[in-house]
């Protein structure tokens, strides 16, 4: 069993232009995953993402769950905040949630869950070196 190891807290600041709003000028809500994977290569490191590519090691989407309070809007800037934990030594969950700066509630609520995988997509365990950069260092309990 894996423990319930969480990562510190890391935010990420998104500025909100127009093309990312819909008609009414509020965030269109596909667009809100597209905040979550951008937190998440800045978490992860895009050098270090980029020497795993290499090595023919990536992750993949296993599950993405959202849910919607309030929308942003155009001129908006928001924080996306993500804490990750460990779920097995293949998939590691990216608790993201998206806050006004200086507002502990939630706009949006998100959890997304990643595997590990090869070039010929077979899970592999998460690089050492991943955990370590998230502070999840020691990898499973």
């Amino acid at each position: 069993m894996y423990s319930a190891r969480m990562s510190s807290p890391h935010v990420h600041r998104v500025q909100i232009y127009y093309e990312d709003t819909d008609h009414s000028g509020v965030v269109y809500h596909a667009n809100y995953l597209k905040y979550f994977e951008r937190a998440r290569e800045h978490l992860l490191g895009v050098e270090e993402l980029v020497a795993l590519y290499h090595r023919g090691v990536g992750f993949v989407v296993y599950k993405a769950e959202a849910t919607y309070r309030e929308g942003a809007e155009f001129g908006d800037t928001i924080e996306v905040r993500t804490t990750v934990r460990l779920e097995s030594e293949y998939r590691l969950a990216f608790i993201q949630n998206i806050h006004r700066p200086g507002n502990d509630k939630p706009i949006v609520e998100g959890k997304v869950e990643l595997v590990c995988v090869d070039g010929a997509r077979k899970l592999v365990r998460v690089p050492v070196e991943v955990t370590d950069r998230i502070g999840l260092s020691g990898g499973a309990s």
